[in-house]
């Protein structure tokens, strides 16, 4: 029987859980987003369409399924961009739970050298079932692993401070296809308002070379505006799922900066102030 751990990552990673391979700390699997997003793209345009025609006329309905193929594109990025998000958000709250766990002992007379840091090694594996998966732990294990390479303390803390960095690095690269996403949507906004557009004037042509009376000319004049009007919806439709988007994404972005900061405190605080001898 496996040993139950205090923070399990193989069962506690909801990418774990659903079968697909978690990504690094709380970046996601590209392959598991898209699945959920197919699900819930799929779900979202069956149940629009069996709408009641009274519902499904609606303002923000009709701007979504007759407005071309381009709004149907946005749809699906916009959840795909919420499934990342949310992706995220839940594997930063796993993330989390690290301070929970009481690695250090309590008291100004610990400290850390070569022989107690396999101790904490030791207790740090029999908590955790794989201490790289987490950001902190990650730095903590790497740390002491390497007390008896280094020479002095600030080897020690050069050691943690590039790793820190690179965790930074790492936090900035997994909001790439967020990034990406952010600039797609309103291109995809200004394609479909291009092609309304071109409809609209190529109508427009239309009306002038078959109607030369002024009746005439304004009734064909009328679906022609109405289409510039309809033209715009997409542009309009697009911003609002970028700025949406943007919104959260900087709401949990600014959490990911404090629990990486949490963690450098953390690791100040417990692991360098206690390094009293780094080789025996």
């Amino acid at each position: 029987m496996k040993e139950e751990k205090l923070l399990d990552w193989h069962l506690g990673d909801i990418e774990q859980r659903f079968g697909f391979n978690g990504g690094k700390y709380t970046d996601v699997n590209a392959y598991f987003s898209i699945f959920i997003t197919l699900i819930l793209s799929g779900i979202f345009f069956i149940c629009v369409c069996n709408l009641p025609e009274s519902i499904r006329n609606n303002k923000i309905f009709e701007m979504i399924i007759n407005r071309g193929w381009t709004p149907y594109a946005m749809v699906c990025l916009f959840f795909l961009s919420l499934v990342i998000l949310l992706i995220k958000w839940r594997k930063l709250q796993f993330q989390k739970k690290v301070f929970k766990i009481e690695l250090i002992p309590v008291g100004n007379n610990f400290a850390l050298t070569s022989q107690s840091a396999l101790e904490v090694i030791r207790k740090l594996n029999e908590s955790v079932d794989d201490p790289k998966r987490f950001v902190l732990f990650n730095r903590i294990e790497r740390a002491l692993l390497n007390l008896k390479n280094v020479g002095n303390l600030s080897d020690v803390s050069e050691m943690l401070r590039a790793q820190a960095e690179n965790d930074e690095s790492h936090m900035d690269s997994s909001y790439g296809i967020l990034s990406g996403i952010v600039w797609v949507v309103p291109i995809l906004g200004f394609i479909g308002t291009v092609i309304g557009l071109s409809g609209a004037i190529g109508g427009f042509g239309t009306v002038l070379n078959t109607d030369t009376n002024i009746s005439s000319l304004r009734d064909g004049l009328i679906p022609v505006t109405s289409n510039l009007g309809i033209a715009f919806d997409t542009t309009y439709l697009a911003l609002v799922f970028a700025m949406i988007i943007q919104m959260i994404m900087t709401i949990l972005r600014k959490q990911e900066e404090q629990f990486l900061d949490a963690c450098r405190d953390y690791v100040h605080e417990h692991i360098i102030s206690r390094l009293k001898i780094i080789k025996e």
